[in-house]
């Protein structure tokens, strides 16, 4: 067991996601949203009956984000972005959103001013049409911040910076907390890793699940630099994602995928859970109001 994990890694629950993805957890509820994209499944686990429940959605959605609104969230789908009531599983369109012909959503944060950030990347993931959007409350539709994109993935604010990756390119970049500026983006390598999703800790570890990689990628950000650290081996061939959550946000939470998995391990498309010895940073909300 590495110093980073102070528990076993375990999966949770039965479910078994073709594409599990962008976990969230909500602190106000003391509950864990995610998304099985491939299956329009919406999933919450709540750790204190130890039950998930499990909803259907009619788009294909990336995400399920935290909103100012308790147990209303916010829908990233492939028909536009929505506000979703839980309690009554029903949605309001927000907006659509002009994403290139051939592109679906994949990455979605909330940033700390609470407005929403996606990427969007081609369906047959080959080519660079992806795209990364802005999207605050008051605005008609997102706003388009940089193009020529392979596949979006990680979203994480530090030091007055916004952190993200091209898992086609293997990069990570760093821009402007408030908007991303193509011309003036720091660029850093993953290696021989294909980032996918991020996690940071309070004091600045990055962790980003790395697709087929059996892996998680533990990077330490500091005064703008992305310095690696080490890889944490889990058992699943496809992580995805990763939160943190738990009561004082110490626990990981890990998403993984089955598809295009040709003989699947008893645990790829599980969701994993880890306790660790760092802190974990809030989600944050979207603003449903506009100021």
């Amino acid at each position: 067991m590495s110093v980073f994990f102070r528990s076993a890694i375990t999966a949770i629950g039965d479910y078994r996601a073709d594409l599990g993805e962008t976990p969230v957890w909500c602190q106000r509820t003391q509950s864990l949203l995610w998304v099985d994209i491939v299956n329009l499944k919406l999933l919450r686990y709540w750790p204190s009956q130890q039950k998930t429940e499990t909803r259907e959605l009619p788009a294909l959605t990336s995400a399920v984000l935290l909103t100012e609104s308790l147990n209303r969230f916010l829908l990233v789908s492939q028909d536009g972005l929505h506000l979703y009531d839980y309690a009554l599983s029903k949605s309001e369109k927000l907006c659509d959103y002009a994403g290139a012909q051939g592109t679906r959503p994949n990455e979605a944060a909330i940033a700390p001013d609470g407005s929403l950030w996606f990427g969007t990347m081609d369906l047959k993931e080959q080519q660079t049409i992806g795209a990364w959007y802005r999207y605050e409350r008051a605005d008609e539709k997102p706003v388009l911040m940089m193009d020529n994109v392979g596949i979006t993935n990680t979203l994480a604010w530090h030091e007055g910076k916004v952190w993200f990756a091209d898992s086609m390119k293997k990069r990570f970049y760093s821009a402007n907390a408030r908007c991303i500026n193509p011309l003036k983006i720091s660029c850093f390598s993953s290696g021989d890793k294909t980032p996918d999703g991020s996690a940071v800790s309070q004091d600045g570890t990055l962790i980003t699940a790395c697709w087929g990689g059996k892996c998680l990628l533990r990077q330490k950000i500091n005064q703008g630099e992305l310095l690696t650290l080490d890889t944490l081996p889990v058992p699943v061939t496809q992580p995805s994602c990763c939160t943190f959550g738990g009561p004082d946000m110490t626990e990981l939470f890990i998403t993984s995928a089955r598809k295009g998995l040709t003989s699947a391990g008893e645990w790829d498309g599980a969701l994993l859970h880890v306790q660790t010895s760092v802190v974990g940073t809030p989600q944050n909300l979207f603003r449903l109001n506009a100021i």
